[in-house]
């Protein structure tokens, strides 16, 4: 069975294994494969675990990770995988308040860092689809549809969503770094170069600045896209929207009050610019209603909202 990547915990195992395989230091990975019933992690969160005690990446925390940790340390000392069950109740003797009473397996893999540098950083840099897993024998390899095999594990890595901005002003710029955190690639554009600068967006950000008509023409990426209208006025929210409305964002979400949102939709309905159905997906006010006021609490509450329909869209993956 084929699973998604965790977003929230980026490509952090993926580099330092990478890391690891470079200076050829031994690792074992530990990785989550089956949850029945309640548990503080979910199918396919993973930590790397090193022979000095360190832990990168996480399978839950406390007494669960510490008596994974354990395991992991005795299959770096014999070089051999292993699988593991163990029940979230009394029966270990855990005594941290973690009593999910739920179960979780999964799988040790000694040595993770064999699988060679090359092979981490392709899936730490997420440029394209790829599937990978640990086989029965505890090797970790390429998935290929043509080489059928007893897997223990198998993952299917994407690229991350996009989130296009347009607008670069003071909610663009606290959204902008709060998406990056939360695993969205992030593109701003806006007419202005003096705001689409890297003075005001992190330098991951990629930045546009044109005139609207050549911003507003760009195709959109292969991976799933959201977009968010952040302008400095109506005019150009609405010109952003005129255009952005007809293409296939997984989520379309514009600044505004629900005043705006009416007297606006009401005037592309009574001008042919969109449909019912197609004013019906756009989300405005965007964001959570948490009575928000600040920029950072407006990109709060439409981070919140991001979160929410990404998973929606995993789910239905």
């Amino acid at each position: 069975m084929y699973i998604a990547l965790s977003r929230l915990m980026r490509n952090i195992v993926f580099e330092a294994l990478a890391e690891a395989a470079r200076g050829g230091e031994p690792v074992a990975l530990g990785i989550i494969t089956g949850v029945t019933g309640s548990s503080p992690q979910k199918v396919g969160a993973k930590a790397l675990f090193y022979a000095d005690g360190r832990i990168k990446g996480t399978l839950g925390g406390g007494c669960l990770e510490a008596e994974i940790q354990k395991r992991a340390v005795q299959s770096l000392r014999t070089g051999q995988g292993a699988t593991f069950e163990l029940v979230l109740d009394h029966d270990y003797g855990w005594d941290d308040g973690l009593l999910c009473g739920g179960k979780v397996s999964g799988v040790i893999v000694a040595n993770a860092q064999r699988a060679g540098e090359g092979f981490w950083a392709e899936l730490a840099d997420r440029k394209q689809t790829r599937a990978w897993g640990v086989r029965g024998d505890f090797s970790i390899t390429v998935a290929r549809s043509d080489a059928p095999a007893e897997w223990l594990y198998l993952e299917t890595v994407t690229a991350p969503c996009a989130l296009w901005i347009a607008g670069a002003g003071h909610i663009a710029q606290a959204v902008a770094p709060l998406a990056l955190a939360l695993d969205f690639s992030v593109t701003v554009f806006d007419d202005r170069p003096a705001l689409a600068n890297h003075r005001f967006f992190p330098p991951e950000v990629e930045l546009q600045a044109e005139v609207w008509e050549k911003l507003l023409a760009m195709p959109l990426l292969s991976a799933p896209c959201f977009g968010l209208i952040v302008t400095r006025g109506h005019r150009h929210d609405g010109l952003v929207l005129q255009e952005w409305i007809h293409r296939p964002f997984v989520f379309l979400g514009m600044i505004g009050s629900v005043r705006k949102a009416r007297a606006m939709f009401e005037h592309f309905t009574q001008e042919k610019l969109a449909t019912p159905e197609e004013l019906a997906r756009v989300a405005c006010p965007v964001g959570v209603k948490i009575r928000s006021q600040s920029p950072l609490e407006i990109a709060v509450s439409i981070a919140a909202q991001l979160i929410d329909k990404r998973a929606e869209l995993a789910q239905k993956a």
